[in-house]
């Protein structure tokens, strides 16, 4: 048996401790070896979760021991992404990023470049590609089941009418904060593996809650080169939520609502297993023309399961040549173009062309 990857992890918040720590001691052929935090109270939790583990208070520490370890994921706050990659890249150590892996399309590149140049992975946590939802729609594209797809409307929508604070909300650019990096990168990334690059791009970001200073409620329309026109939403303000997926072809259209279970179950502390991102009948989407979904209208379309465990399997596959790098920086970085895009488009009030 080959010896396992040893993975050093920077930052235990939402995306370390509940994303990341679960997912790498899930996967096979990966061991997680360090954890780095410098908060008292998350390096006792990940002593608990962990008892293994290393704990480290700061990057540095692993930069020194890059001899060590065989991958360096980075889950801290998205300001740090770029100079944390860079640093770790320099020191010799493949990397996994969180997304948004920069705030701009040009850093996103550099860092792709410099990656190339050392000749290491440098791979983007695009977790959603691995959604029970995206993973049924796309096999439905690929069978051809809708004809020709004409308007994609993806939803992710919150009712959070209070903010939360914290760097993503916060309204300093420095940040990198609000919806349009946060889940914005979900929903724009999803849209691009399914349709290809957009050429168009139009937006409306807005500040709804008393008190917040970052977009959270954001619209964003994009004309793909294939004509495919998405429109795409990202809420925290939303009282009754939509449908996460709304897909209309020549033949016929999909519907789907709710969100993929992972994220639930892994707040919930459960971890990958048998039946692990499955959904009930009951939330099937529906398929069909002329009818209305919501009135038991078209066909249920079984939910293939969520597999966010994919992801890093493909990392591990990726890291000892058996495989390609799952999610590439220059994907990442075509995405953060249309984020961009996006934010000029609101700002300026115009339509901006790729």
């Amino acid at each position: 048996m080959s010896t396992p990857l040893r993975v050093g992890l920077v930052g235990y918040g939402l995306a370390g401790s509940v994303f990341h720590a679960p997912l790498i001691t899930a996967t096979e052929g990966l061991v997680l070896d360090t954890v780095v935090t410098s908060n008292p109270e998350r390096q006792q939790q990940a002593r608990d979760a962990f008892p293994e583990v290393t704990l480290a208070a700061a990057p540095e520490e692993l930069f020194a021991r890059a001899g060590e370890l065989d991958l360096l994921v980075i889950a801290s706050p998205n300001k740090t992404h770029v100079p944390l990659a860079t640093a770790a890249l320099e020191a010799g150590l493949p990397v996994v990023v969180d997304k948004p892996v920069a705030g701009t399309a040009a850093e996103a590149r550099a860092l792709a470049a410099l990656a190339e140049d050392r000749g290491l992975l440098l791979s983007v946590f695009q977790n959603r590609r691995w959604d029970n939802d995206f993973l049924t729609l796309r096999a439905l594209l690929e069978d051809g089941a809708l004809g020709d797809v004409r308007r994609f409307e993806s939803r992710f929508e919150r009712w959070r009418p209070r903010p939360k604070g914290g760097w993503r909300e916060s309204g300093d650019p420095a940040e990198i904060g609000g919806l349009l990096y946060d889940l914005g990168s979900h929903v724009v990334d999803q849209a691009l593996v399914l349709f290809g690059p957009a050429a168009e791009v139009y937006a409306e970001a807005d500040v709804r809650r008393p008190g917040a200073e970052a977009d959270d409620d954001t619209f964003i329309a994009l004309t793909h080169a294939s004509g495919v026109r998405s429109h795409l939403y990202v809420s925290a303000t939303t009282p009754q939520l939509g449908p996460r997926f709304r897909v209309l072809g020549s033949e016929a259209g999909y519907v789907k609502y709710g969100l993929d279970p992972q994220e639930a179950a892994l707040r919930e502390g459960l971890h990958p297993g048998p039946r692990w991102g499955a959904e009930p009948e009951s939330l099937y989407g529906r398929i069909g023309a002329g009818e209305s979904p919501l009135t038991g209208g078209g066909t249920p379309v079984k939910t293939l399961p969520g597999d966010y465990p994919a992801y890093y399997a493909a990392v591990a596959a990726a890291l000892t040549g058996a495989g390609p790098n799952p999610v590439t920086a220059l994907e990442a970085a075509a995405a953060l173009d249309v984020l961009e895009a996006a934010r000029r488009s609101a700002q300026e009030k115009v339509t901006v062309t790729l």
